[in-house]
């Protein structure tokens, strides 16, 4: 069963722990990937420093300012996608960045897309795999995810919530300054489809000495 709108109009520290060992369903003309979620990311809209929103309504992420239950996908460092889930009620601009999950059905699919993965294990491990993996760029950017027909591009269902006890949090990857410390990441313990944490790195002034070719 799908998940229902009232799910996702929730505070965002509330959805995204709840998210996990949920069936995410992409579906696509070769068939359906479904990826159980392992790893999440909460972003608290504008007043979150670490969230696309935190400066207000822009048309890149418009998205996020609109109903719940729908996704926002983002283009990032020129080359990669990311899907989040919008939350909360219109306007407050919450999301859930999925971060990783396991391919639980069309491992074919997912292998066509992410050739390079070592095992399947690292098919969606972190967030860019994972769009990757289910075929997701910015044509999906606004789809409604709780519908109920088994054709549309992509739902969530209910799966299997996962308890209390095997959920870990600590704080974002890549994300300094003021949200640097919130513990917002959420993940399955133990799981090895989670991705491995990354402090944020702060960008340094180039230099004379940073523009010499590199030796190889």
């Amino acid at each position: 069963m799908p998940l229902p709108r009232d799910f996702f109009h929730r505070p965002v520290l509330e959805v995204a722990p709840d998210l996990l060992g949920r069936v995410l369903v992409r579906t696509t003309e070769d068939g359906p990937v479904e990826l159980r979620l392992t790893e999440v990311e909460a972003y608290a809209g504008r007043i979150d420093p670490g969230s696309h929103a935190y400066r207000g309504r822009t048309e890149r992420n418009a998205v996020m300012f609109g109903p719940p239950g729908h996704a926002y996908v983002y283009f990032t460092y020129g080359m990669w996608h990311c899907l989040n889930l919008v939350c909360d009620g219109e306007g407050t601009a919450s999301g859930v960045l999925l971060r990783a999950g396991e391919v639980v059905r069309g491992r074919e699919w997912a292998r066509k897309r992410r050739p390079k993965a070592r095992n399947d294990n690292e098919l969606a491990k972190g967030p860019a795999r994972l769009a990757t993996a289910l075929g997701v760029d910015r044509a999906l950017n606004g789809t409604d995810v709780c519908g109920n027909d088994p054709e549309a591009p992509l739902r969530i269902l209910t799966g299997t919530p996962v308890p209390a006890h095997r959920i870990r949090t600590g704080p974002r990857t890549g994300v300094g300054g003021e949200g640097a410390a919130h513990p917002w990441r959420y993940w399955i313990a133990d799981d090895p489809t989670v991705s491995p944490y990354r402090a944020h790195q702060p960008r340094r002034r180039k230099t004379v000495l940073d523009a010499r070719v590199p030796e190889v």
